[in-house]
């Protein structure tokens, strides 16, 4: 009897506890079917398909608890005032490698390719092409993949370059994604960092820039670091982020993004060493601060192996040792 008592405590001490049966659903932050739920023990029921833990504790680690559960959306303890369970988010589309695979050729015909191979050594284009696996498409357009850390292919932007390297401007519209060119049917598109699939090599300090096209010469210059690409001004979020846990990452923002990028910086701070690489937006002219200008925008303009020194007055400490970058070296 006394027995029985204290289990019958045990049970009714805590009315929330995690699932100790094998079901499992898909983790928001991993994706993949690794989170066990917070159950009711008076029903037996979940609490709610976004409450619980996921049990790869070493690799992603998210948890969200009943209590902040309760403190989000303002739900008495008392009144036990719980709303419906929410629809789960749909699992990510992915698309076909036999179709991701045509696309790794045919660069001759890519402007973007070609321009890289005027301005660095062939070698070193060709290996950063096949790093970050650069397709092309018939119109000789680029595709920049999202690889995610599965090697599973999310999806792909479609840009269109003149050769000089920069966008067209005559087309419409100037960015496109392979599903939607593909016109795949009920496709749910769920965005990875470009670049994504690097993250296996473990050793090396992770630099976020903006553009795809940036990671790409980036890399070429500084080939210790991993580049990866966030999409655009708003795909630096933390959910997309959350794949860097644990990790060192400077964040390189284009000029005039810094103080957004900053406060984003903050948030990434629980979760990884996070520094911001901020002599851009010291450096930069009115023109350049007016223009957006990039990381390679600069890097461009440092003569190379290839190219010849240019008459441009840097408005940055830029040159061949690449000595505005030592803040890197002490990470």
């Amino acid at each position: 009897m006394v027995r029985e008592k204290r289990v019958s405590k045990m049970k009714t001490s805590y009315q929330y506890s995690l699932d100790r049966s094998s079901k499992k659903y898909l983790c928001s932050e991993c994706e993949r079917k690794t989170f066990v739920l917070y159950i009711d023990n008076n029903t037996g029921n979940p609490l709610n398909l976004e409450v619980g833990k996921c049990d790869r504790a070493n690799n992603c680690g998210h948890h969200y608890p009943p209590k902040q559960y309760f403190s989000d959306n303002d739900i008495s303890l008392d009144k036990k005032e719980f709303r419906p369970l929410p629809k789960p988010k749909p699992k990510p589309s992915y698309i076909d490698k036999s179709f991701f695979e045509k696309t790794l050729q045919g660069y001759e015909k890519n402007n973007l390719v070609q321009f890289l191979k005027k301005r660095f050594e062939v070698v070193e284009v060709d290996e950063v092409v096949n790093r970050y696996r650069i397709g092309t498409v018939q119109s000789g357009a680029t595709v920049f993949w999202q690889i995610d850390q599965t090697e599973a292919v999310r999806s792909g932007k479609v840009i269109e370059y003149q050769a000089d390297g920069h966008r067209r401007k005559d087309v419409f519209p100037q960015v496109q994604w392979v599903h939607t060119v593909l016109k795949l049917p009920n496709f749910a598109l769920s965005q990875c960092l470009f670049g994504e699939h690097l993250l296996t090599d473990t050793t090396k300090t992770v630099a976020l820039v903006e553009s795809e096209k940036t990671a790409l010469i980036a890399s070429i210059r500084f080939p210790k670091f991993i580049w990866l690409a966030v999409g655009g001004s708003e795909g630096l979020n933390v959910d997309k982020l959350r794949i860097l846990q644990g990790r060192n990452v400077i964040l390189c923002p284009d000029v005039g993004m810094l103080e957004k990028w900053k406060k984003k910086a903050d948030e990434l701070k629980t979760f990884c060493k996070v520094s911001v690489f901020d002599l851009l937006e010291h450096n930069a002219t009115d023109d350049e601060r007016q223009a957006g200008l990039d990381l390679a925008d600069y890097l461009l303009k440092v003569p190379t192996k290839t190219t010849e020194p240019q008459p441009t007055e840097y408005t940055l400490p830029i040159h061949e040792d690449y000595e505005f970058m030592g803040m890197f070296d002490e990470q």
